[in-house]
């Protein structure tokens, strides 16, 4: 364990000394606000990861919906997120109330580039945002309204080296636990493949 101690990062000093300075190009990447090359990132995801947090810890959320489920101001400084159903924990939401800060990083299926956008996010039950994001005759609970900050295309490495999408192409990996095996997990007794089968004839109906 002493050995341990002696070999762990405890500054930034630190971190320099390890990791090459970014290229000039990088840090020029980082803008204010979402700019047309990013609208079209924003447009074209189904998919994002919302990161908050709050004295009560951190929470990543996924969020996702039809490429474009995002909403970009016209000067790109606002985002307009909807928050459909998910499993009501709502810990995210909850973070928000008590820290705007927020992070998310944006992903197109097929494309290793991704998107990231840091700001400050408050939460909206305005009647007309809502409706805007109205889907099978239901809107959102809420509306996430996201004060851009920093916005940036990320380097595409991780998503390369693990060949996300590759490997998603080739269907559900066997061995993977389903939503049924942790529910097992946790309630002693539920049959995990009867789990599956019910929740798999609910999900159509709980989306919106």
């Amino acid at each position: 364990m002493a050995d341990l101690e002696s070999s762990l990062v405890t500054s930034i000093e630190g971190l320099a000394s390890l990791y090459a300075s970014p290229a000039e190009r990088v840090v020029k990447a980082t803008l204010d606000h979402v700019n047309s090359v990013g609208r079209a990132f924003v447009a074209a995801s189904p998919f994002l990861v919302m990161a908050t947090g709050s004295q009560n810890g951190l929470d990543c959320s996924p969020k996702g919906d039809q490429p474009g489920f995002v909403q970009v101001s016209e000067d790109g400084r606002t985002l307009l997120i909807p928050d459909r159903r998910g499993n009501n924990k709502i810990d995210g939401l909850k973070n928000l109330t008590e820290n705007s800060q927020i992070g998310l990083i944006f992903f197109v299926p097929g494309a290793n580039e991704t998107y990231r956008v840091n700001g400050r996010a408050r939460i909206s039950t305005d009647a007309e945002f809502r409706r805007r994001f109205t889907v099978n005759g239901k809107e959102p609970a809420t509306v996430i309204i996201v004060a851009v900050e920093q916005a940036f295309q990320h380097c595409p490495k991780a998503l390369v080296r693990s060949d996300l999408w590759k490997r998603g192409s080739q269907g559900r990996p066997q061995g993977v636990p389903t939503m049924g095996d942790f529910a097992a997990a946790c309630n002693p007794g539920t049959d995990s493949a009867v789990f599956d089968a019910a929740y798999a004839q609910r999900i159509p109906k709980e989306l919106y």
